[in-house]
């Protein structure tokens, strides 16, 4: 029977959150008449999805009492997903909360889908907006145990030190100290061509982001109000404070009767203040918020490309005289890093290199997981192999030199030689073995003129031991 109203309305929130890849699933096949009516909905589907992000997605007929289309959907669904980016770690990972609940033996359990970063077991978090405090007990992803959850999963997060009456869906879970929530909010708005009536400025509306939801005015900046099909700049006045960053696409619904009318995405999540309507100047600087400020552009270049020589990112940023200052705001703010120094200061030279913070920690996390893997295996080492190491991360030479100073000045490792260990690595030999080093240093206290062989001491401690 082609599309009902309830599959058009997530086909227009789909349209307005950007998501531009995926697979259109064509349910109960088996009720169709015929092969050519199957053509003719499949075609209906296509036409409908033009014009949106997702024109030209594959469109799979499915039959759950079949079985039909079945493990085409999945082949489509893989061949999507091995054409899709990873998720980027932007080192500010946030968890938007959609479930709560608890589990007997383990106490507070959250759900969502991680973005901008990667948490691990044993994390230090916040919780906002309500300003909590927990640590990370456990993880799972997929219903696996993981030690580390990245980008793009979802994620189960079991924490210690809040109870689940102090959480909510639509709560974010984050590192502590970056993100404040925020009840005013400057967005890019579009409206729905399908919309009813025009949207008026200081119109109530129901506001989506993430998980959260929240009533909220809408002050419209650049005229009185929005046309079906019409997009502008606004400003919106939550009612109960949400966690939101730039960036952040969002829904707006009118509660009655409820009906999904538009979405956007945020420019600035803290204006400071209410902005002066039809005013050209508010409206010029929301036009450069939204093609972004000077330090954006530098940061998007390193967090695409990697690290890169301080002259290369200027001289690739065309920002002309507002480069260094743009740099500068970014190592004060601790968003960039520069390899081989620990120092964030303004003095740094052309071809020292800079990397976003965001590879910097998924760098040294690497690290410290390759070096605990191999102290777990060869306790008895005094570290790993630096160019084993390098092997193993894949760096550029240049690139994990300058890097093995910093992590050294930070004291993220200790490099002896050509040697690299963890700071909290030392040789200690298991009980049995000092048991038989022991043994061994009696035999050659209690027989001095007969000491044992080199053949007997490697029987006796084992070859390992006794290189030690």
């Amino acid at each position: 029977g082609g599309l009902r109203p309830q599959t058009r309305e997530p086909r227009a929130i789909l349209d307005l959150l950007g998501v531009s890849k995926g697979v259109f699933a064509l349910t109960k096949a088996d009720l169709a008449e015929n092969e050519e009516w199957l053509d003719l909905v499949a075609a209906d589907v296509a036409e409908t999805l033009e014009g949106t992000v997702l024109a030209g997605v594959p469109i799979v007929p499915v039959s759950a009492r079949t079985g039909r289309g079945l493990d085409e959907l999945v082949a489509a669904l893989q061949a999507m997903l091995a054409q899709t980016e990873p998720r980027r770690d932007l080192g500010r990972p946030r968890l938007p909360v959609d479930r709560v609940f608890t589990i007997s033996g383990f106490g507070t359990v959250v759900t969502g889908t991680l973005a901008d970063g990667c948490f691990e077991v044993g994390q230090e978090v916040e919780v906002l907006p309500r300003g909590l405090w927990a640590r990370v007990r456990g993880l799972q992803v997929h219903k696996q145990k993981v030690e580390r959850a990245t980008p793009g999963s979802r994620v189960a997060m079991n924490l210690t030190g809040v109870g689940k009456d102090d959480l909510q869906r639509g709560d974010v879970v984050t590192v502590p100290g970056w993100l404040r929530p925020t009840v005013l909010v400057d967005v890019r708005l579009r409206y729905l061509p399908d919309a009813q009536y025009p949207l008026r400025h200081n119109a109530q509306l129901k506001f989506f982001s993430g998980a959260a939801e929240a009533p909220a005015r809408v002050r419209l900046l650049g005229r009185d109000e929005l046309q079906a099909g019409e997009s502008g700049w606004a400003q919106l006045e939550l009612e109960e404070p949400l966690a939101l960053v730039k960036g952040d696409r969002f829904i707006v619904r009118i509660p009655s009767p409820p009906a999904t009318v538009g979405g956007g995405v945020v420019v600035d999540p803290h204006p400071g203040r209410k902005h002066r309507r039809l005013h050209p100047a508010v409206l010029a600087r929301l036009e450069t918020l939204a093609q972004g400020t000077p330090a954006e552009v530098l940061l998007q270049a390193l967090e695409r490309q990697g690290p890169m020589p301080v002259g290369d990112l200027i001289a690739a940023s065309n920002l002309g005289e507002a480069a260094p200052q743009a740099l500068a705001q970014l190592l004060q703010e601790g968003q960039a890093v520069v390899l081989a120094s620990g120092d964030q200061g303004s003095g740094i030279r052309n071809q020292e290199l800079v990397a976003a913070r965001s590879w910097w920690s998924a760098l040294t996390g690497r690290v410290a997981r390759e070096l605990a893997e191999y102290h777990q295996r060869f306790p008895l080492r005094a570290g790993m192999g630096r160019e084993a190491l390098r092997s193993g991360l894949k760096l550029d030479a240049r690139v994990f030199n300058a890097a093995m100073v910093r992590a050294v000045s930070e004291g993220l490792l200790v490099e002896e030689g050509a040697i690299v260990r963890l700071p909290s690595h030392t040789v200690r030999l298991a009980p049995d073995q000092q048991r038989r080093v022991d043994e061994l240093l009696a035999r050659f206290c209690s027989q001095p003129y007969a000491t044992p062989s080199f053949k007997e001491c490697v029987a006796a401690v084992g070859e390992e031991v006794l290189g030690v």
